[in-house]
């Protein structure tokens, strides 16, 4: 953006410079108040104006995201309008439209005189997954392995430093529930819900949270299928995935979180595999 601007600018100097030596072109004088180099640097510099479209369009991501990752569970209350327009800096207008979107969505509903809640959202008819045997969880894995691939490398070059500090927070949790030999499942699914919420698509983070813990393979399966497999080995294995995951999003290196998520994957799988 720096150097188009640097270009045009370079551009409109030339064009002043010639019509200041031929003062008329044409038989007509030319205002070169219309080729002032402060005016169009001021033109440059000016920024074009959001429209509000986008702005509700941006606002009802946030909140959506907010309400898929649970952040805000059914019967929570949503701020008051004033709350949202001085948090996000938008007008009224704006957050009139993005409560009207996300009630048109089903995830909210405006209780007159009371205020907008979170609603229980009506079951899923369209997509069925079988996650119930050895054969569904490694086919779940082979779909992960596309989808948050792909994911990983949008997060690392759209991920925001507060974003950073919650995955941090989820491998953290993690690691402290291994070493008391806990579940850490939600802390798992946490860190991979929270790639999902940082490449800014909804659609990567209703998928994940559609699959819910269905995405942790040593969940699914009883004990007899899953062999004699050292979970609590298996899951240091994984966090030291997630590590590297972890530190090529904070890089905002988009390959290397491909290839560190694409490894952490095909490693569950096969350890699945092995185990089953």
């Amino acid at each position: 953006m720096v150097h188009s601007k640097v270009r045009l600018l370079s551009v409109v100097i030339q064009v002043r410079r010639y019509f200041i030596e031929n003062p008329t072109l044409c038989g007509a004088t030319i205002p070169l108040a219309l080729f002032s180099e402060v005016t169009m640097q001021h033109d440059l510099d000016t920024p074009v104006p959001r429209r509000s479209h986008n702005l509700a369009h941006d606002l009802v991501a946030k909140l959506t995201q907010s309400i898929l990752l649970g952040q805000m569970l059914p019967g929570d209350k949503l701020p008051s309008e004033n709350s949202i327009v001085q948090e996000h800096g938008v007008s009224r207008t704006v957050v009139r439209e993005a409560i009207s979107k996300l009630q048109a969505s089903g995830l909210v509903e405006t209780r007159h005189g009371i205020g907008t809640f979170v609603i229980e959202r009506a079951p899923e008819q369209g997509l069925r997954l079988n996650v119930d045997t050895a054969l569904g969880v490694r086919s779940i894995l082979e779909l992960r392995m596309g989808l948050e691939t792909q994911a990983a490398a949008l997060a690392a070059t759209r991920r925001t430093e507060p974003q950073l500090a919650q995955m941090r927070e989820a491998l953290d949790d993690y690691q402290r529930l291994l070493s008391n030999n806990d579940s850490c499942v939600e802390a798992d699914k946490r860190f991979h819900l929270l790639v999902a919420e940082a490449t800014g698509n909804v659609c990567f983070t209703e998928i994940m949270q559609h699959l819910g813990s269905a995405m942790i393979p040593r969940t699914r399966v009883n004990a007899a299928e899953r062999g004699a497999a050292d979970l609590s080995k298996l899951g240091q294995l994984a966090n030291l995935e997630h590590e590297a995951i972890l530190n090529a999003i904070k890089r905002q290196d988009p390959d290397a979180a491909r290839a560190a998520m694409w490894l952490h994957l095909t490693n569950s799988r096969d350890r699945f595999s092995a185990g089953g």
